[in-house]
């Protein structure tokens, strides 16, 4: 959104988010490259980073 302070507002927003397959907040990565914590665990937002990058746009 073009406002690095608003980070945890977001990170908050989008760790709430119950449909998110359809808004993709599993494709939020740390500015440090982490993955960071996921509602649905890490594995699964790592199997879903996975199988897009696999399938392409």
């Amino acid at each position: 959104i073009g406002r690095p302070e608003a980070a945890r507002a977001v990170g908050s927003a989008v760790g709430r988010n119950p449909v998110s397959f359809l808004v993709p907040c599993h494709r939020v990565i740390r500015s440090v490259g982490e993955f960071g914590g996921y509602r649905w665990g890490r594995e699964r937002k790592r199997a879903m980073l996975g199988w897009e990058a696999s399938h392409g746009p």
